[in-house]
């Protein structure tokens, strides 16, 4: 009878034992969840990694301008950035669906984009330049009338360049910038129209080409953020803030601008 009771006892104590690992188990992955919560988990960058020196590949990683102000900007928020490459034109798509928080990616503010996101406060500005080989006819704006434009599809420049066909031009959309850059060093395009820097860093790779003096048009870059999401802008445009007041924003830019 006493060595039952003895064996009950000791059945009692492991179950207690196991009952507070068990319950010790389940605090440690609340208190770690709600440690993961506080930090602000994950923040989901959508980019289209050819548009150099905002985003590029850099052998495995993905580096550039927008990445490290998206990097900085995430850690003022407490959170851990987290970057997608996908096309350019699926980026709008990305954030309304909810599989991205925000889009970084040399993106223009324009009434169409305004339609289907919102947008942080601007960031940097640049322009829309024009490419051509350096025996081109094409002297400025006015001279793309009637001729061959190549683009990446879905940017500004793409925007810009299609009130071209009215006047008789083409517009050819490529998937990424070099695309189209090299179509014109192959003579199926007369010129394209992108970014500025992007269009400094083709230029340099490539001989026999150049960037016209007069640039198509001068705009801003901001932070696109889903449609309704006041919380998220709020806070973005305050970590913004803060990259430039300290002058980190501006020594992100300097990094890769200068070396171009």
């Amino acid at each position: 009878m006493m060595k039952k009771r003895v064996m009950a006892i000791a059945m009692a104590a492991c179950m207690a034992v196991a009952m507070t690992a068990c319950g010790s188990s389940k605090t440690n992955e609340t208190t770690a969840a709600a440690n993961n919560e506080a930090a602000g988990g994950v923040l989901t960058m959508a980019t289209n990694a050819e548009f150099p020196p905002y985003e590029y590949h850099d052998g495995g990683e993905i580096v550039g301008i927008d990445v490290e102000i998206a990097k900085a900007i995430a850690e003022k928020m407490g959170m851990t950035l987290e970057v997608e490459d996908i096309a350019f034109d699926s980026i709008i798509p990305e954030i309304q669906s909810g599989k991205a928080d925000i889009g970084v990616a040399g993106m223009t503010v324009d009434e169409d984009r305004l339609q289907n996101v919102d947008f942080s406060d601007p960031y940097t500005t640049s322009s829309q330049v024009i490419i051509v080989q350096n025996d081109s006819e094409i002297a400025g704006p006015d001279d793309l009338a009637g001729k061959a434009i190549g683009v990446q599809l879905g940017t500004t420049g793409d925007i810009y360049a299609s009130d071209y066909e009215e006047q008789g031009s083409t517009v050819e959309r490529y998937s990424k910038g070099f695309e189209a850059v090299q179509a014109m060093m192959q003579g199926k395009i007369d010129a394209v129209v992108i970014d500025q820097e992007p269009a400094k860093v083709f230029v340099s790779e490539n001989e026999g080409i150049k960037i016209l003096d007069e640039a198509l048009t001068v705009e801003e870059y901001a932070i696109a953020i889903k449609k309704g999401n006041t919380e998220l802008v709020e806070k973005v445009n305050s970590a913004l803030a803060e990259l430039k007041d300290s002058g980190e924003l501006q020594k992100i830019i300097d990094k890769y601008i200068s070396a171009n």
